[in-house]
């Protein structure tokens, strides 16, 4: 007698959900995966998983519906189990997300970790954070400055956000700025690709991660994971790096699934020393020892660069901070809010009365955002809903504070200036001797990688 098909539904937000099916479920004939669920990420309810990565299993692909249905959508589907599949959210969130799914009468699992990391044939380099906003991104860059001047040829391998065509988006190549434009990205995408492209690295992402490596792995020396929402690496890293954020200190070990990537941590980066109080360092140096003492522990600053500093004193001054970082990361300023104080802003402009449509109702979602405005644009109508924003506040000046130069997605109506910021490793040990004694010295044959 055929045993019964465990009937499953997958809750996400368009990354480690469908990884999860990839490696887990989709050539799976024990299973069947009758829906997944979406949060996070605006209008991608409602749309298919499609066939051409579903697999065979699944020719008219797998539904894609509102989280918010989740419980109807148990008990339509009498499904056995739930699996959660997104990350960046607090234990207590967890876990009344279980007692949901447990009340509707199916199983609760979270899934991940090494059942989902995929085997490359080249050294991984991963570099993860326990929150959105820890300065994940800066150590990434940092880690592929030092590789390259080790004299490897380094490929990035972004965490997804594929929030356009699924079917498009099974791999993508990212190696010049038009290729930004080629693949329609989202102001988050361009976030996190275009500094490693001007750096002289190219990137991969998409949704189909082994068939993203086995494509990189032919031009890599070695693959650097860039990690996102504080999410595990979907690949086994052969050096294992985690951002922590003395801003929030006690957050490494309650929420999820960073605290995973604290415990597994060859390397942990203690970052924001030069903003962050003695005494939230000390806090968080000491859950390092606590739960993770074997580990490497590397002290670092991200100093703000300021293109035009002059222009803010005195001024009333818009900030533009990273979306994500404000949103889901739960960060109650970033760096254009230290900037704004540090050069002598005599106010800070509240968006609030002047938003429309999806930007007045990331607020209304994330309500304790406060005075400033996240850069939010998953898709061109929130990139034009982000620049009706801007050129409707009543302010004097707009303090861009994203990873990537705003200007070049939308138009600003009024003055402006750019801040940037890198990490700075202190003291001892640092990046460049913790990279150089696993992977070696440089190869004199090979040329440095050139900025461009």
């Amino acid at each position: 007698m055929l045993s019964k098909k465990r009937k499953i539904v997958i809750m996400g937000a368009a990354g480690r959900d469908f990884h999860n099916f990839n490696t887990l479920y989709r050539d799976n004939d024990s299973v069947e995966v009758v829906a997944f669920t979406a949060t996070q990420i605006p209008d991608i309810e409602g749309r298919r998983y499609p066939a051409v990565l579903a697999g065979k299993l699944y020719p008219k692909g797998i539904p894609i519906h509102d989280e918010s249905e989740l419980v109807d959508l148990i008990k339509l589907h009498r499904a056995d189990e739930v699996v959660f599949s997104y990350s960046d959210v607090s234990y207590q969130y967890v876990m009344e997300k279980a007692a949901r799914v447990m009340a509707a009468g199916a199983r609760f699992a979270v899934e991940g970790g090494a059942a989902t990391m995929v085997k490359s044939s080249k050294p991984v380099v991963a570099v993860c954070a326990i929150r959105t906003g820890s300065g994940k991104s800066q150590t990434t860059r940092r880690v592929a400055e030092v590789l390259q001047q080790l004299g490897k040829k380094v490929v990035a391998i972004r965490h997804p956000m594929p929030y356009g065509d699924l079917s498009k988006q099974i791999v993508q190549r990212f190696a010049t700025l038009r290729d930004l434009t080629k693949h329609n990205c989202t102001i988050e995408e361009r976030e996190e690709y275009e500094p490693h492209i001007m750096s002289g690295v190219t990137v991969y992402a998409g949704v189909d991660y082994e068939k993203i490596l086995r494509q990189a792995e032919k031009e890599a020396d070695i693959i650097l994971w860039d990690g996102g929402n504080n999410d595990m690496p979907f690949y086994k890293p052969d050096m294992f790096i985690t951002v922590v954020d003395p801003h929030r200190p006690g957050h490494e070990y309650s929420y999820y699934p960073g605290q995973n990537n604290l415990l597994m941590a060859d390397v942990i980066v203690i970052n924001k020393v030069d903003s962050a109080s003695p005494d939230n360092v000390a806090k968080v140096r000491e859950s390092i020892w606590k739960y993770n003492g074997n580990a490497t522990v590397i002290d670092a600053a991200s100093p703000i660069e300021v293109d035009k500093p002059e222009l803010i004193k005195g001024k009333r001054v818009l900030v533009v901070e990273d979306g994500p970082t404000l949103t889901h990361g739960e960060m109650k300023y970033g760096a254009g809010v230290v900037a704004a104080h540090k050069f002598g802003a005599a106010e800070l402009v509240d968006p609030r009365p002047y938003t429309v449509q999806s930007i007045t109702a990331t607020f209304k979602k994330y309500p304790g955002i406060g005075t400033l405005l996240p850069a939010m644009g998953y898709g061109d109508k929130q990139v034009k809903d982000l620049e009706t924003t801007i050129n409707r506040t009543a302010c004097d000046l707009v303090i861009i504070a994203t990873p990537i130069d705003l200007k070049r997605i939308i138009k600003i109506n009024k003055p402006s200036v750019r801040i940037s910021y890198s990490l700075q490793e202190v003291g001892s040990p640092n990046l460049e001797t913790v990279l150089a004694a696993r992977f070696g010295k440089a190869k004199h044959s090979r040329k440095r990688s050139s900025r461009r």
